[in-house]
């Protein structure tokens, strides 16, 4: 499902009163409030859904894949995503 498919879905859930724009508008409201809270909170938790968190990635070596070469990758941070129990049973 793209984000097209998803305010399709939206629209769909709200009722036929609700325009695309309403749920495209909805969505990037969700979409943004998740990406505050994980920058100011460095976790957000959705019962039912899941967990989103800030991971920390340590620096490593790496391989240049057209030379094969050995090269440092530098420490980073990235959003991991934990399903909830709810959603896992739900599969």
């Amino acid at each position: 499902m793209n984000k097209a498919e998803l305010v399709e879905a939206i629209q769909k859930a709200l009722g036929k009163d609700a325009t695309k724009r309403a749920a495209d508008e909805a969505l990037d409201a969700v979409l943004g409030a998740i990406e505050k809270g994980i920058k100011k909170d460095k976790k957000v938790q959705i019962i039912g859904f899941g967990t989103f968190e800030v991971k920390k990635r340590a620096a490593r070596l790496g391989r240049n894949p057209k030379t094969g070469e050995s090269m440092k990758i530098a420490a980073s941070k990235t959003v991991g995503f934990k399903a909830s129990s709810t959603l896992k049973g739900g599969l």
